[in-house]
């Protein structure tokens, strides 16, 4: 069963990430390094004891949809009631509207914990979260005066709405409508598919966040406003008001996260032809900026969706290969008796590729929390720093994430050999509940792209150069310690650093001179060779900062055995457009 590995992550959030700093620095009011400890235990038990033992049963039973009413599998309400009773939901909410406005960093790790636990249940919760943010940063006082305080207590949650049956990643294409009714609501009409907890059983309200088009908006992306459609309407006293016509029409049977309802959505069913009352967030035509806070946040906490279902696959396969015996180890003592299959050299290999990328993974995206908390309590030029680092590492702790969180989850099958194909064993869960990460939120390839087009330029292309001097001296610092236990750690690191260096200044040029179906070419192997060099070097600062060993020798077998990679990546970055385009063209005949 799942144990939250507290000390690793209290050690990567403090001494990799910089929290310890950034605690000295009183950014967060009266937090300490005692309370973020106590903290973690809290909700590494909760998540051992509470939400981790529904995640098979969970996934058995489903959730179920009968006239127009989802009911969650059993337990599922009383689970999220107490985590809610709990506080969790409210742990960065502002303080104005009943938060605890504790940093981002900190929710990445419980984040990590819940989804651990199962990501089908986390899913509520990561969305609500999005959605406060997101009407934190954009709605009138007047809706944030109504609807945070129940939504930043977990009284009710959020969703977000933006995908339609022929608008998936091309926003522009959205046909969902709204119009004005002249009192400062809106109508709305429309479908809207695979929107994750459209409806439930957990509370008794849920707080749409709809894309939508007004009938004089401007095509395209520049055209689409941001929309709060509650399932109940809400009175000025805050009590809940009558149903609005915003109806689950379906639930979709999916390869994993059974226990998640993704509904498909319809807002106005066409009897009444008032259609669903909303009001608007933010600007009319400026929804996509106000959706994209929504989405970012999102983004980080599906990075921490990969790496929670890598430690989860970790935990259950070593602990299954402690306990199957197969065949005689290399120096087994003589006997009859056959090996734990953990004392095979290839077994090991598994494992330890598993805890190397889910560690690099896991600082990756406690580097990326830490970026949006010190922009948040920064200002000037300070702040602007700190927002162009979690920029650029947003797709990062997105793609690599759970890119690493599938390659994870598969190899934990096959340490499990045949009964890791057995659904009784819970491995192949695993995998299936991983396999939508890199799609939702934004494919990988769109994080790519992104990564490539929109984060290398970022400062006329500074601000990835200043990045890659940080891990360059992380290196350095590891060259410089002496370290018997690194072994080669520091050399292979100057190569793979290098290796990311050199991409980089290539598809920086490419894009300068405009060949940018070679810069994209480049972007998903890039954004690879991006992750596993950064994981690196924040694998060799974990092992400079701490007197456990095991941090030391993970480090020289990530660096030694899997660090190789990224020459080949920058090959395929720089060497690879070519053949791609010309392979591609027969594709379309």
């Amino acid at each position: 069963m799942y144990r939250a590995p507290v000390n690793d992550i209290a050690h990567v959030l403090k001494q990799v990430a910089g929290l310890e700093e950034a605690l000295e620095q009183k950014r967060f009011g009266d937090l300490s390094g005692d309370l973020v400890d106590a903290i973690l235990e809290e909700a590494a038990k909760f998540a051992a004891e509470r939400v981790a033992p529904l995640r098979e049963t969970a996934d058995k039973h489903g959730a179920t949809l009968k006239d127009g009413v989802v009911t969650t599998a059993p337990g599922w309400k009383e689970l999220y009631r107490d985590w809610a009773a709990g506080g969790w939901n409210a742990l960065t909410g502002a303080e104005e509207y009943g938060g605890q406005a504790l940093p981002m960093m900190l929710s990445a790790a419980v984040s990590e914990m819940w989804n651990a636990g199962s990501i089908a249940f986390a899913l509520a919760p990561m969305l609500t979260m999005g959605a406060v943010e997101a009407l934190e940063k954009h709605a009138s006082d007047e809706l944030k005066a109504l609807y945070l305080p129940k939504l930043i207590s977990g009284e009710w949650t959020g969703t977000m709405n933006l995908t339609e049956p022929q608008a998936g990643s091309d926003l522009g294409a959205l046909r969902t409508r709204a119009t004005r009714n002249g009192d400062g609501t809106y109508s709305l009409f429309g479908q809207k598919i695979f929107i994750t907890y459209g409806e439930h059983d957990m509370t008794d309200n849920i707080v749409h966040l709809v894309l939508a088009r007004l009938p004089d908006a401007p095509d395209g992306t520049k055209g689409i406003s941001l929309f709060l459609v509650p399932k109940f309407l809400v009175n000025a006293d805050g009590s809940r008001g009558r149903r609005n016509e915003a109806f689950c029409a379906s639930i979709e049977h999916k390869l994993g996260i059974h226990a998640s309802p993704t509904c498909t959505m319809i807002y106005g069913d066409g009897t009444s032809g008032e259609g669903a009352t909303g009001w608007l967030v933010g600007e009319e035509n400026r929804g996509l900026a106000c959706m994209f806070t929504m989405m970012n946040n999102a983004r980080l906490l599906v990075g921490m969706q990969g790496v929670a279902v890598a430690e989860a696959a970790y935990q259950k396969a070593l602990a299954f290969a402690r306990e199957r015996r197969q065949g005689r180890a290399p120096g087994a003592k003589p006997g009859n008796e056959m090996s734990p299959i953990v004392e095979h050299p290839d077994i090991q290999r598994m494992l330890l590729t598993m805890k190397g990328l889910t560690q690099a993974a896991r600082s990756i995206g406690y580097a990326c929390a830490h970026a949006l908390d010190m922009a948040r309590t920064g200002d000037g030029e300070e702040a602007r720093h700190w927002t162009d680092r979690a920029n650029l590492l947003t797709p990062v702790a997105k793609a690599f994430a759970t890119d690493i969180g599938v390659e994870a989850a598969s190899l934990g099958i096959q340490i499990h050999g045949g009964m890791g194909f057995i659904e009784e064993t819970g491995a192949a869960q695993l995998l299936r509940d991983a396999r939508i990460a890199p799609i939702y939120e934004g494919t990988n390839g769109i994080q790519a792209i992104d990564l490539v087009q929109r984060k290398l330029p970022l400062d006329n292309g500074e601000h990835v150069k200043g990045y890659i001097a940080e891990l360059r001296a992380i290196v350095d610092q590891a060259a410089a310690s002496n370290c018997t236990k690194l072994g080669d750690s520091a050399g292979c690191l100057t190569f793979a650093i290098a290796d990311l260096e050199e991409a980089t200044l290539y598809l920086q040029q490419a894009l300068a001179e405009g060949r940018q179906a070679e810069a994209l070419c480049g972007a998903t192997p890039y954004l690879r060779l991006f992750g596993l060099a950064a994981g690196g070097a924040y694998l060799a600062k974990g092992a400079l900062t701490s007197e456990d060993a095991g941090r030391a020798v993970l480090c020289r077998f990530y660096a030694e055995n899997l660090l190789k990679e990224t020459a080949a990546l920058k090959h395929c970055v720089m060497n690879g457009a070519d053949s791609l385009i010309a392979a591609g063209a027969t594709l379309q005949d």
